[in-house]
């Protein structure tokens, strides 16, 4: 069953965000992921794990109607009945949340599916289960995800060569690193703190969008 979904396009994944809340510094969360897009993301997945489930619902609501502003794909991770309650545009799993196959029966044909996946074996259990992209990763150390196992870019390469959907990647990636991803065969990257945590939010995904181009070209 592979996925015949046209809402996901691969260039929309060329900066794909990852909202965290721990470097709002007063700010708002609307407001931080609205610079995001104002520098270029051109995908967004909100990621929660503390708020409930009436708070995250209601900052769903309006981070979806943001990104619907800008013409920008948006995710909802882990949830699914948060993503089919304010019909996002789909959801984001792990190797330990909602089976694909599940997600899809229960959000329709339509939707976003995108699944975290560590080796080949998974990636094709996640494309043959209707999976529209791949999330790889960790592709470096990170400290936004402290159960995150590392991924060889060797591994990275062999998931993509396996595969008919698009791969990102995801994980410790930054500005300097991000050129030591050419030649993998993803079709962009997946950040957090390289945006979120940044002083100049706007800048940062202005320079990293570019960097992606950049490597993409490689």
């Amino acid at each position: 069953m592979k996925s015949g979904n046209t809402a996901c396009k691969k260039e929309d994944l060329l900066l794909y965000a990852v909202t965290d809340r721990s470097w709002l510094n007063g700010h708002t969360l609307y407001e931080q992921v609205e610079r995001a897009l104002k520098g270029g993301v051109t995908f967004v997945q909100l990621r929660e794990k503390a708020l409930d489930e009436e708070a995250f619902l209601e900052e769903a609501k309006e981070i979806q109607k943001l990104c619907a502003l800008y013409g920008v794909p948006f995710v909802i991770n882990d949830n699914v009945e948060i993503a089919a309650s304010v019909n996002a545009d789909g959801v984001h799993v792990g190797q330990s949340d909602m089976e694909a196959l599940d997600v899809r029966r229960r959000l329709g044909p339509d939707k976003i599916i995108g699944v975290s996946a560590q080796t080949v074996e998974q990636a094709l259990k996640a494309q043959e289960h209707g999976a529209d992209y791949l999330g790889v990763g960790a592709v470096f150390p990170t400290g936004s995800k402290a159960d995150a196992v590392e991924v060889r870019h060797e591994t990275v390469k062999a998931i993509c060569e396996a595969v008919d959907i698009p791969v990102i990647a995801i994980g410790g990636i930054t500005k300097e690193n991000v050129k030591d991803l050419a030649g993998s065969g993803i079709c962009g990257i997946a950040v957090i703190s390289a945006i979120f945590a940044q002083d100049d939010i706007v800048g940062a995904s202005r320079e990293l969008k570019a960097r992606a181009e950049e490597m993409l070209r490689c």
